[in-house]
């Protein structure tokens, strides 16, 4: 059977050799959870209590958006057990502050006495129809090398962490005399609107962002199994006063002997340099928390905050160890559609540089297909172009590489540095490519 016949046909299917692709039901919770715990464990022989409390949160009904159903399994019958499973997570993100919809495959994983049978590429084409029949314009996901690339995504479409780290000797140090001038506390639900507020001003500095609405901020405070291994503590940053002026997101452990944290941001007018060794120093503090509960020790602190965050200018000292950043795997199966859906921030990008209120097109081509941008005064439309060799006059991007330049991941003269059949024949699309597409790092804090 074809997986476009696959994903037709109402599930569930027969695989063959006593293998059932279905969906999964509640009842699934702790066989997919033991199967997670095993395969994405740190090495073999291990188990990883973070990854099955994951996944119990996410198949236990009370996550505001995700459900047991959103799983597939692959069961073995014969042996009565579950052979192989995902999820989809769908979510909101934004480009340039334009909302569209996102399907996040996820928690991959075949046991491996299953694997090399196309478990993976039959579930990945169930969860694709659904991410389309949900208008999803998007999917990505975070996984190994390589791999994704063989299911038509591409790696490379977004950054995937990048960090700063540190270690306790060179941690600021308060002077016996002083007082903190600001102070960091736990989070309570009434934070959560001044944090929700902070983070939407956090995302303006990035092309791509994860939307959050209220019942998934309540989630992060306080919805989730502790265990997690993406559980996070919400904690507010305030005056001795009591006046708000920032929120963060750290883990609530420590892994191989450091603290993470994942957000920090601040309210206008409140200096990063003089909020930075505070809130060094209260994750330390609650670093050697964690160290002493779990019995282990605490030997440094990481900014995980991106490529770029003002927190590494004012702190460099205190944070100099760079961790470069992974990328995500991206898949944009109609990438005219969502240009046009786009329109409106590639045309007030436009608008901004010599080329505002052009007339034109630009041609794309991709090499087996393509697409035509249409400018009318400014305006943009985008449609599918079945390209000829004759007609590579405008742009050429091999394979899935357009995706590193829609989403700023690298800019056009890094992609024709890297990719010699990729570039800009002439001055007018260069200059357009240029103007449409710069280079812009976003840090895209997903739902989970």
């Amino acid at each position: 059977m074809t997986h476009d016949a696959l994903v037709r046909k109402e599930m569930p299917h027969n695989l063959g050799e006593g293998l059932v692709l279905r969906r999964a039901t509640a009842a699934d919770s702790e066989a997919v959870a033991a199967l997670n715990g095993e395969i994405h464990a740190d090495s073999p022989q291990t188990f990883s209590a973070g990854i099955a409390a994951w996944t119990r949160d996410l198949m236990n009904g009370n996550h505001p958006t995700y459900r047991a159903s959103d799983w597939t399994v692959v069961e073995d019958t014969r042996a009565g057990r579950i052979a192989s499973t995902m999820c989809l997570l769908s979510q909101t993100w934004s480009y340039s502050g334009i909302s569209f919809g996102v399907g996040r495959p996820e928690l991959v994983g075949t046991l491996p006495e299953y694997r090399r049978r196309g478990l993976v590429r039959s579930q990945l084409a169930v969860l694709h129809a659904w991410s389309a029949q949900r208008g999803e314009l998007l999917q990505a996901i975070t996984g190994i090398p390589w791999y994704y690339r063989q299911f038509d995504y591409e790696l490379g479409g977004l950054t995937l962490g990048g960090a700063r780290t540190g270690y306790l000797p060179l941690a600021p140090e308060l002077a016996a005399e002083d007082r903190e001038p600001y102070r960091v506390r736990d989070a309570i639900e009434g934070d959560l609107p001044f944090i929700a507020g902070l983070y939407e001003r956090r995302i303006r500095r990035d092309r791509v962002a994860c939307l959050r609405d209220g019942a998934a901020w309540r989630y992060e405070l306080d919805g989730r199994d502790p265990a997690s291994e993406v559980a996070v503590r919400l904690a507010v940053i305030e005056t001795p006063d009591g006046e708000p002026v920032g929120y963060l997101a750290h883990a609530g452990r420590i892994s191989n002997g450091a603290i993470h944290l994942g957000e920090y941001e601040l309210t206008p007018q409140i200096s990063w340099g003089a909020v930075t060794p505070v809130v060094i120093r209260a994750l330390v503090a609650r670093g050697k928390d964690y160290a002493a509960r779990d019995q282990q020790q605490l030997r440094s602190y990481v900014f995980w905050l991106g490529v770029e965050h003002p927190a590494y200018e004012v702190a460099a000292a205190h944070l100099p160890n760079v961790q470069t950043p992974y990328a995500w795997y991206l898949r944009v199966p109609d990438i005219p559609r969502f240009l046009r859906h786009i329109a409106p921030a590639l045309e007030e990008r436009l608008a901004g540089t010599s080329l505002a209120g052009h007339t034109g097109q630009l041609n794309i081509s991709f090499y087996r297909h393509g697409i035509r941008l249409a400018f009318e005064l400014g305006r943009i439309t985008a449609h599918p172009w079945d390209e000829t060799p004759a007609d590579r006059r405008g742009a050429t991007f091999p394979g899935h590489t357009f995706l590193q330049l829609l989403f700023g991941y690298r800019s056009l003269d890094e992609l024709a540095y890297a990719f010699a059949d990729c570039g800009a024949r002439g001055d007018e699309p260069r200059a357009l490519l240029n103007a449409l597409f710069p280079k812009q790092a976003s840090h895209v804090w997903a739902l989970t």
